[in-house]
């Protein structure tokens, strides 16, 4: 393990007077996957559509900024399991949507190494008039699969749906939560590297989450997945991870064990408790 200092990361402007006691989290020394680098994203915020429109044109369109995520660096290795925790607008899901190449940074640097499966928009991606069938193939074509790879996965993500004779009509036909089933169905049993998941854990009826739950579990456990799991609900976060990162204001306001992001999270960010103020170069030993 090393012992090298890292420094640590705090917002700069804490919900309490003080900031939490952040560690610089050092993960098992295995491969890293994930590596972010002084990442920033923004997003331009016209007074209207036609605003944004003209602004493809003219240069002195008038806009404001707003910064989702602001100077993120931290690296995540194979085989953890990582928990983003934080209010609505923290910047989560724009974060998870750069390490999936859906978005791209304003500044800084990604490096993402491995097959990423990503559980975020569950539906996006279908073709409505295609067959369930036939989207299983759509899905594993748009990922560069072949079709002897995806007959290979099929049957089980035909059974892990559970849609019956719906599987071979079209998805226009579908209720959201069977698209919603096909979609995790199909993401969580294509073997990835790294399994990303914000909220989709909590779709379909309490049978169809207890499946998706074991099935997470099974692919952390057995396959040395790596798991970046996006909720608002602490004890998810503590059954399937055991690392968690606190955003507060687009920044990193903790990383560390998962008990002790959850207190963080809980007491400082919903609660607004006062927390001692950090050591420096303060490590975290695993």
């Amino acid at each position: 393990m090393s012992d090298l200092p890292l420094s640590p990361q705090t917002s700069e402007n804490p919900p309490a007077q003080e900031s939490p006691a952040v560690h610089a989290y050092v993960p098992p020394d295995t491969d890293v996957v994930i590596r972010l680098n002084h990442v920033t994203k923004q997003f331009k915020l016209f007074k209207s559509k036609k605003s944004r429109l003209l602004s493809l044109f003219i240069n002195r369109v008038n806009y404001s900024l707003n910064t989702a995520n602001d100077d993120l660096t931290f690296e995540i290795r194979r085989g953890e399991s990582v928990a983003f925790l934080g209010k609505n607008g923290a910047g989560k899901s724009t974060l998870l949507k750069m390490i999936t190449g859906v978005l791209f940074p304003t500044s800084g640097e990604i490096e993402v190494n491995g097959e990423v499966s990503a559980l975020l928009e569950l539906t996006a991606g279908f073709d409505p008039e295609f067959t369930g069938r036939e989207n299983i193939y759509l899905r594993g074509h748009m990922r560069g699969m072949t079709d002897e790879t995806i007959q290979k996965y099929e049957p089980a993500i035909v059974e892990f749906a559970d849609i019956g004779e719906y599987i071979d009509q079209p998805v226009r036909t579908y209720s959201s939560g069977m698209k919603a089933r096909l979609g995790f169905a199909i993401n969580a049993n294509i073997e990835p590297e790294i399994l990303i998941v914000d909220e989709a854990l909590s779709v379909g009826d309490a049978a169809f989450r207890k499946k998706c739950s074991n099935i997470v579990n099974k692919i952390i456990a057995e396959d040395n997945t790596t798991l970046l799991l996006v909720t608002h609900s602490s004890a998810m976060a503590k059954q399937f991870c055991k690392r968690g990162i606190v955003l507060y204001q687009s920044k990193v306001y903790y990383d560390g064990p998962i008990e002790e992001a959850i207190r963080v999270y809980e007491e400082d960010i919903l609660g607004g408790k006062p927390a001692p103020k950090p050591k420096a170069n303060s490590i975290l030993n695993t």
